[in-house]
């Protein structure tokens, strides 16, 4: 005699290799659309800031500094071969750097005369560049979209700029070559970059 066949059981075996594959679909449809957003944050500030004139009026990127306080020393020379392409932004070690202006995190790296240093491709495709960065805000990355006030890093003495007061030294290069930064700066209406 055969035992009777039990109609139920291929119901419970597809429910038991369907509920976890219902499951993984649903968690990974909810994992794309998390990515979505952040991966389509870099393409639309790219489009955004490659239609956007140079800014003429940028807000200080180091907090509590005001543009009023920044020496122009765009052009100084610097030992016999180079002249300074940028200003230095005097603070106390650690103070908060923020981004200048919207744009997108091109590179974050230590070497050089700079130590360490955060480029931003910004409005009209120029490069703005933070450097003698004591260190880093813990979630930046490069090809991050970053706003105005966003928090870059915090000022300090790496690069060669050890052995002189803490200082952010701040410069903005475009198609020409670097431009001092010192115009728009004292062009912002307001003090400090807004905070995000």
């Amino acid at each position: 005699m055969q035992p009777a066949l039990d109609i139920a059981t291929p119901t419970r075996h597809a429910r038991r290799v369907l509920a976890p594959m219902i499951f993984l679909a649903m968690l990974g449809f909810a994992a794309g659309w998390a990515w979505r957003q952040p991966l389509l944050d870099t393409p639309r500030m790219l489009w955004r800031i490659s239609r956007m004139p140079p800014a003429t009026a940028l807000p200080s990127p180091v907090q509590g500094v005001p543009a009023r306080a920044i020496a122009a020393t765009f052009g100084a020379p610097r030992g016999s071969t180079r002249t300074h392409a940028g200003v230095d932004i005097f603070a106390s070690r650690g103070m908060p750097v923020r981004s200048a202006t919207a744009g997108i995190v091109i590179t974050i790296g230590e070497g050089g005369l700079g130590g360490k240093q955060v480029w931003i491709l910004g409005p009209g495709r120029e490069r703005h560049y933070y450097a003698h960065l004591d260190g880093w805000a813990e979630d930046l990355h490069e090809g991050q979209s970053i706003l105005p006030g966003d928090l870059l890093g915090h000022v300090g003495t790496t690069g060669n700029a050890r052995g002189t007061p803490p200082h952010l030294h701040y410069a903005i290069y475009g198609r020409q070559g670097a431009r001092d930064p010192l115009p728009a700066l004292r062009a912002w209406p307001g003090q400090d970059p807004p905070e995000h």
